[in-house]
Order: structure tokens, then sequence, then C-alpha cells
């Protein structure tokens, strides 16, 4: 293995939280036969995005993407994560890590929320 994808999520008190991202997860994995997808958590459900990395670099991933699951880019995004990004780079120097934008932001995923929430409310709008 050499490049592995990291789909980072918030994470939730309660562990159902995460049953959409496992959605998506098991998407793409059978859309990237032989590239390893893994999720890893900001808070409250592990693995936590260290842990994660120190798993995949164990295993030879040489380059990680990580992929914030998050509807926007707020505090966690603009501070804790590059921070977090940072430290994984030093801690493996031998290791490319790219922190991908953000699925929220992107147009398709915006476009397909509108479609969902024009379904979901349905007759209430008529």
């Amino acid at each position: 293995m050499s490049t592995a994808l990291i789909l980072f999520a918030h994470g939730a008190r309660d562990p159902e939280w995460a049953n959409p991202m496992r959605r998506v997860q098991a998407a793409i994995r059978q859309r990237m036969l032989g590239v390893p997808v893994e999720l890893a958590f900001l808070e409250f459900i592990a693995p936590a995005l260290p842990d994660c990395a120190a798993q995949l670099v164990e295993q030879g991933a040489r380059k990680i993407v990580v992929l914030p699951m998050f509807i926007a880019r707020g505090g966690h995004l603009k501070k804790e994560v590059p921070e977090m990004m940072a430290t994984l780079r030093s801690t493996y120097s031998d290791v490319e890590f790219v922190l991908g934008g953000v699925i929220g932001e992107n147009e398709s995923v915006v476009q397909a929320m509108a479609e969902a929430a024009l379904q979901m409310a349905g007759s209430e709008l008529a």
C-alpha cells in the first residue's frame, strides 16, 4: 500500500451518529479497491485521527489523504485540524499528508443536499 484515505468526521456521543459515515466509507471502498479507506473522528468516537494515521503508516502508507467530512469550514477546521496535520507531518516526516477540501463545501454536495431537502419537505411546501 502506498496511498490511503481517511474520512475525518466530527464525532458524537451517540455511536449511531457515525452510521452515515460508515455508509460513505463502504461506498468508497467499493469504488477504490486496493486503497485503504478509514474513518477517524475529532472527538467522542474512536479512532482519533492520530491513531488512525499511525495504523495506516504501520501498514505501509506513504501518502495519506485526510478528507474532512464536515458541512463547512468552522473553528475545528480553521485551527485544530491544521495543527493536527502539522503534528502528523512532523511525527511521520517520510509520509506525505494531504488535507482535502471540506466535503460540505463541494458544489455537488450542496446541490445534493438541496435536492434531498426539497424531497424530504415534499408536500409541506405546496
